[in-house]
């Protein structure tokens, strides 16, 4: 849908939501106007679709006018004129961002009650009572993760951005290895280096590790050996004494074996993750994961046997060839072996990914929208408690991602990432180092993003460690 600005420039926030609430191609056309007078600050949005004109407008006091209070009411003329296009009321109203739960999070943490959060997503925001509850459950799980930080906290991220093979919805920068392996070797080399200075600046600086979360691409594509001394030299150069966590994403079954597995929890590593994405194995085919749903039950047996007690699950409502029934039939099965955490992402049809452009047998809104309320009903009456979530652009029915967890067992690193409570130190390719400023501002550091550009950049990579340890 084409985009005009009148009377302002903060393309941004209007985009974003018109992104949230049409993910599809849409052929009209939405004028976003902000009107200046004496007393009002007035903004006004006309979007066309399908010869229909709606309109919405919000108003501000203009002697109130701040850049957040000036694109809240563009936000809200903007979804006000959106709904009368829509089939259904948006469930997270006009809010646009990734992170609707840090608007909760400050919130609850600047002394504002579970009754006055809810008040702020359902008049200023327009969000649904479920979205709601949802965002504020997170929020207090935020809010007792914070409370066991302290200011000289840091997460390390470990980045292996290598994979088996490359699944349809994926868009995330990795390396599909298949047979060709000549480059892991190389690459673990240049994040050894990596590793060894960290390290030491990370011992100078007197911040101490709290979180660390080896994620992908799919890390145990590593052999058994390659994934033991890169767990050695993690121990070698950081002090872990003080972690309270170690994840490891082990991701697809068909990377994992007993061995490996217990290679990974003797080294340290506290919680795994194997991601069947569906239990279908018609799914799993058109999403071009070479193994079954037999091979995740198998996987998951041995790690329980390694000794991992706190495990996550991921599945995807909304996969290729899906249907409700098929959904429900996997989330059942999940639920059945009982793990720590159960993640349901909502598919989101990202560039890069080979199902953006193919977009062929995919469940309708409608049918997505039920797994998903089936997957929310049925994880709270097991008694999970959804600990943390995020949006993402071009999301089916303009849902979720949402983490699940039972018996207290939330992933710290998740929440302390994605609510950006404290440093984040991402080494590897693809990483994403943020820094969070004495100031209480937050600047990002990236590593190149592809592993032969890491390796070969890797002198660059190094002095922006040191850069970035000067700011903190």
């Amino acid at each position: 849908m084409e985009l005009k600005l009148i009377g302002h420039d903060d393309l941004y926030a209007v985009e974003q939501l018109q992104m949230s609430l049409f993910p599809a191609q849409t052929a009209g056309e939405a004028v976003s106007a902000l009107h200046r007078g004496k007393t009002w600050l007035t903004a006004v949005t006309n979007i066309t679709l399908e010869g229909k004109t709606t309109k919405g407008i919000s108003r501000l006091p203009a002697q109130k006018e701040t850049v957040r209070l000036r694109r809240r009411i563009l936000q809200q003329s903007y979804y006000r004129a959106a709904c009368g296009h829509l089939p259904q009321t948006p469930p997270w109203g006009a809010l646009a961002g990734v992170r609707p739960t840090k608007l909760t999070t400050k919130h609850l943490l600047e002394g504002g009650t579970v009754s006055s959060a809810h008040k702020l997503l359902k008049e200023v925001y327009f969000v649904t009572q479920p979205r709601r509850e949802l965002a504020i459950a997170c929020s207090q799980s935020t809010v007792a993760a914070y409370e066991k930080m302290e200011k000289q906290d840091v997460s390390l991220y470990v980045g292996i951005p290598f994979c088996p093979t490359r699944c349809a919805y994926c868009s995330f920068v990795s390396r599909s290895v298949g047979k060709h392996t000549e480059l892991l070797e190389p690459y673990l080399a240049a994040l050894d280096k990596e590793l060894a200075l960290t390290g030491q600046l990370l011992k100078q600086s007197g911040k101490r590790v709290r979180t660390v979360y080896m994620g992908g691409g799919t890390p145990t594509t590593l052999s058994a050996s390659q994934m033991g001394k890169l767990l050695d030299n993690i121990y070698q150069h950081f002090d872990l004494s003080e972690c309270l966590e170690f994840t490891v994403e082990g991701g697809r079954p068909d990377t994992l074996d007993a061995e490996k597995l217990q290679i990974i929890k003797d080294h340290g590593a506290n919680r795994m993750s194997i991601n069947p994405q569906s239990m279908e194995d018609s799914v799993l085919r058109a999403c071009g994961r070479p193994h079954t749903a037999q091979d995740v039950l198998r996987s998951y047996e041995q790690a329980k046997n390694a000794g991992f007690d706190a495990i996550n699950m991921d599945l995807i409502a909304g996969l290729p060839q899906d249907t409700y029934e098929g959904f429900c039939r996997s989330l059942d099965t999940v639920r059945s072996l009982q793990p720590a955490n159960i993640t349901v992402h909502t598919l989101a049809l990202k560039k890069g990914a080979d199902l953006f452009e193919k977009q062929e047998k995919l469940p309708s809104g409608s049918e997505v929208s039920r797994m998903v309320a089936y997957a929310n009903e049925m994880l709270d009456f097991d008694g999970y408690k959804p600990y943390y979530l995020y949006r993402q652009k071009y999301m089916s029915g303009s849902f979720e991602n949402i983490g699940w967890s039972r018996d207290n067992l939330d992933c710290l690193y998740n929440i302390y990432m994605m609510e950006e409570l404290h440093t984040i130190l991402s080494l590897g390719g693809g990483g994403m180092n943020k820094v969070n400023l004495p100031d209480g501002s937050l600047q990002r550091f990236h590593n190149p993003k592809f592993p032969e550009q890491y390796i070969t950049q890797l002198d660059s990579v190094l002095e922006q460690k040191r850069q970035l340890f000067a700011l903190l």
